[in-house]
């Protein structure tokens, strides 16, 4: 026991270098162990799904922390890891992700970014649709705000990828789902989105219903401007349909005699009801102006300008109104146009003759009715009656030669009388206009044709 003592006494403080070593030599050799422990664990991993992927080693033990998005997956990850060629032990830290009820996703668009939230099944589902709203973001940033969560609806993915695709179609707006049921709200970008929307939403996977659809289309909007200087009327804006547009332009055409006009106008669904006849009354209206624009904005009309004289702008206050559909409203800026210089007769005459090369003052087919569509016209007839106030102004009616030439003389005095009424209405002095009729007598062309009828049938001023 003595010679034992005395040997430790003599060898052991060889002993603490040889420890030294020895542990210098475990921790150097351990280290590259652990690494590529590490590493085989990752790759036999590689191919399974899931979020949150964390190996550690200490040794030849493991460490496993992800959370899985199921428990057979789960279960089967940690038996992957168990199987990798030296592993001793598997320390378990896995979890399932936790499962949402209701299930909800959304992405919602404002102007300058998009914004992915709510729960989504799988990572390659996620990638999907932020590649998807990337793609049609147009510029706009991308926000992901997404988690993952168990128990999303059969088709989950196709539902949500339909309603990211409408997203492009609006300005602003938000894309939902709540379990099975869909929602969507917003601005659209255009006219005729809202339905195309609506058309695309009929087509949810099986199982899926659209539970609201708010959304709000642009305001249907239709212009018209009248330049006096280029002596152009500028249409723009929509109409609901080529037949329509047509129309409108028809009218414009007959309305506005003196101006060339300028159709830059295209169809679109989402017309407000009765959009034709609350066109045409506006249009009717603005040709009474001498200068002035239009705008109608689904139903509100918004007419500024000059009218001629003062009971123009009385009647264009009141009449328009009128005129529009159930349910329309007028805001007018119509104020009095300054009454121009005074002229001789001679003038006067040059200025009458100067509007009737350019139109004719029309009726009703076989009566003494003014046509509306003459109201402009007319309007510029009494401006200038007005600005020869001591000319005498015969107002001389003309028919063709069809039917028998007693009616029409009648139906040529009637409607010389109708003009002067009109006039006098309007404040021409009655003294100063005398109707009279000429009938088929003096004719400016041939009966012979339907051109030449329409010549003839005729009202023309002459100033005395």
């Amino acid at each position: 026991m003595r010679t034992v003592l005395r040997w430790v006494r003599k060898w052991w403080p060889g002993l603490v270098p040889l420890a030294l070593l020895w542990a210098w030599a475990g921790w150097t050799s351990t280290g590259p162990w652990e690494s590529d422990l590490t590493g085989r664990t990752n790759a036999a991993l590689k191919e399974t799904i899931l979020d949150k992927v964390r190996i550690e080693a200490a040794g030849r033990d493991i460490t496993l922390s992800a959370d899985a998005f199921s428990e057979t997956g789960r279960q089967s990850a940690v038996a992957i890891a168990e199987a990798v060629a030296g592993t001793r032990l598997v320390r378990d830290r896995t979890k399932v992700v936790p499962e949402a009820k209701p299930y909800v996703w959304s992405a919602d668009r404002e102007l300058t970014k998009i914004t992915l939230a709510g729960n989504v099944p799988l990572p390659p589902t996620r990638a999907r649709l932020l590649d998807a709203a990337k793609a049609q973001a147009g510029g706009a940033e991308v926000q992901d705000q997404m988690a993952f969560a168990r128990g999303a609806p059969q088709r989950f993915e196709a539902a949500s990828q339909l309603l990211l695709d409408q997203l492009a179609s609006l300005k602003t707006g938000k894309v939902a789902l709540s379990d099975t049921a869909a929602s969507i709200s917003g601005l659209a970008r255009d006219l005729g989105s809202r339905e195309a929307i609506a058309a695309a939403l009929k087509n949810l996977p099986e199982g899926f219903t659209l539970a609201s659809n708010a959304i709000q289309a642009p305001p249907y909007v239709f212009q018209a401007n009248k330049d006096p200087v280029a002596a152009t009327l500028t249409l723009s804006g929509y109409v609901p349909d080529n037949n329509l547009h047509a129309m409108i332009v028809a009218a414009a055409t007959r309305k506005f005699f003196n101006e060339k006009i300028v159709d830059n106008l295209k169809a679109s669904v989402g017309s407000p009801g009765g959009f034709a006849k609350g066109a045409v009354a506006a249009l009717g209206a603005l040709s009474r102006l001498s200068t002035g624009s239009l705008t109608i904005s689904d139903t509100e009309v918004k007419l500024a300008g000059d009218a001629f004289y003062d009971s123009a702008l009385e009647q264009i206050r009141s009449g328009l109104p009128a005129e529009l559909p159930q349910g329309w409203h007028a805001a007018l800026d119509v104020s009095l146009k300054p009454l121009a210089s005074s002229v001789d007769p001679t003038v006067c005459q040059q200025l009458f003759s100067e509007l009737l090369s350019k139109a004719k003052i029309r009726f009703e087919s076989g009566k003494a009715t003014i046509d509306p569509d003459s109201t402009g016209l007319m309007d510029r007839m009494i401006e200038t009656a007005m600005r020869c106030p001591s000319a005498e102004i015969e107002v001389a009616g003309h028919t063709d030669a069809d039917g028998d030439q007693d009616s029409n003389l009648s139906l040529s005095q009637r409607r010389a009388q109708a003009v002067v009424d009109y006039m006098v209405k309007a404040g021409v002095p009655a003294d100063r206009l005398k109707a009279v009729g000429y009938g088929q007598d003096q004719p400016i062309a041939s009966n012979d044709t339907e051109d030449g009828k329409a010549q003839n049938r005729r009202i023309e001023f002459v100033v005395r």
